[in-house]
């Protein structure tokens, strides 16, 4: 059995680590797995497939800064693609992240149009279904449910600088994602599942599927608790993770609460308030994990997201949680584990930080254990192995999937 997995990334980043932790469950259980893959220089225990080149992500990059046509550039680089899913004849194509200057996504689903093998789309934020932004929240726009105008966000990722096509962005991408045979949709939260239903991919079956942690390497250190010590975390400390609440947040807190930032940089560290301290991002693993289990608590005050995976690595390292009422950030605690608050109800947040931090309910060992039994990322990835079977399994019974495979 083969797997081709497709994603901006490999092995690097938030999407590439889940693709590359799905590759290695995969064949462990006996898969030919493959990446294809945009950006970077990685390393990967399944086959990796370069899309393009840098050359080429520069020029979609252009073409999406002046025309606002993300997704349309990399024309010869797609061929190359399709050329090559075509000499593997992969078992299941499992699509992440299709946008991220390297992919033509008209070409690439007039092909998957054709293909009669099994399809899985995991959405980790909402691109698919908007005329031009991955999220939507900050701005509370709706438009992505009839179809975007006059967008608020093209200054937003991918940023446009002088077109707005928005209102084409959507009519192009339903008329693209639409019409695809033996695809299942997997948003990676519930909240997701529920925007599916508005959209124009509703009509396609949907499955939520947790991002998972490796719960071996995120685990509570040795050194034990600071108290009233609060850590935020962040890939890219953009607007819409929360930078300026924390901000806010220092204003209201006692002094003796300490609040630590990670991924900031150096430019963002110079203007930060006093009491906050910042930390540049680090891939030293070891001293994430070290950040997260002296803390008394994590706090994520995203503003928009889908599923972030900080929430279930600080619970991993036995600290309780307290996030904005956000998306799908919510869905990663429960009574024993965190508190959920209003978005941008600083007071509250201030309210329910201190009340983790006096009280012996939010235990380290509740923490633990709730990551253990509902975000390890084998059980979690494991559910794409059982799909991908379970799909196969149906389209052969269909009797319309290629002839090399074999049980």
């Amino acid at each position: 059995m083969r797997l081709l997995q497709i994603n901006v990334t490999a092995n690097w980043g938030s999407t590439g680590k889940i693709a590359e932790q799905i590759g290695r469950l995969a064949v462990r259980q006996g898969w030919e797995s493959y990446i294809a893959y945009g950006r970077g220089n990685p390393e990967s225990d399944s086959n990796l497939i370069r899309i393009g080149s840098d050359w080429d992500m520069r020029f979609h990059g252009l073409q999406t800064r002046l025309f606002d046509n993300h997704g349309h550039a990399s024309r010869g680089a797609t061929k190359a693609l399709i050329h090559k899913i075509e000499q593997i004849m992969p078992d299941v194509i499992h699509l992440h992240n299709i946008h991220g200057y390297y992919l033509n996504y008209p070409l690439l689903f007039d092909f998957l149009k054709s293909w009669s093998g099994p399809i899985v789309w995991t959405l980790h934020d909402c691109w698919a279904f908007t005329g031009h932004c991955a999220y939507y929240d900050y701005v509370q726009c709706d438009c992505w449910q009839s179809a975007c105008r006059r967008c608020p966000q093209q200054g937003s990722y991918p940023a446009s600088f002088l077109v707005d096509r928005s209102y084409q962005n959507y009519i192009d991408k339903r008329a693209s994602f639409q019409g695809v045979r033996n695809v299942t949709l997997v948003p990676v939260s519930n909240w997701l599942k529920e925007e599916l239903r508005h959209s124009f991919l509703e009509s396609y079956p949907a499955v939520t599927i947790h991002n998972g942690v490796n719960i071996d390497v995120f685990k509570p250190s040795s050194k034990g608790k600071d108290i009233r010590h609060i850590i935020g975390v962040a890939s890219i400390w953009e607007t819409r993770k929360g930078l300026s609440e924390f901000v806010k947040l220092r204003e209201v807190l006692p002094e003796e609460y300490e609040i630590t930032l990670v991924g900031l940089s150096a430019c963002q560290i110079k203007k930060l308030p006093p009491g906050i301290k910042g930390i540049t991002r680090t891939e030293n693993v070891g001293k994430l994990v070290d950040l997260y289990s002296r803390a008394s608590v994590f706090v994520n005050p995203t503003l928009e997201d889908n599923f972030p995976t900080t929430n279930i690595e600080a619970l991993a390292c036995g600290t309780p949680v307290v996030t904005y009422l956000t998306g799908g950030s919510p869905e990663s605690i429960d009574a024993d584990t965190g508190i959920v608050v209003e978005k941008g109800n600083i007071g509250e947040l201030a309210n329910a930080i201190e009340s983790i931090c006096a009280s012996s309910h939010f235990s380290s060992e509740a923490c633990r254990r709730r990551a253990e039994i509902e975000f390890d990322q084998n059980a979690c990835f494991q559910k794409y192995i059982d799909l991908y079977d379970k799909m196969c399994f149906n389209t052969i019974k269909r009797g319309n999937i290629s002839s090399h495979i074999n049980f």
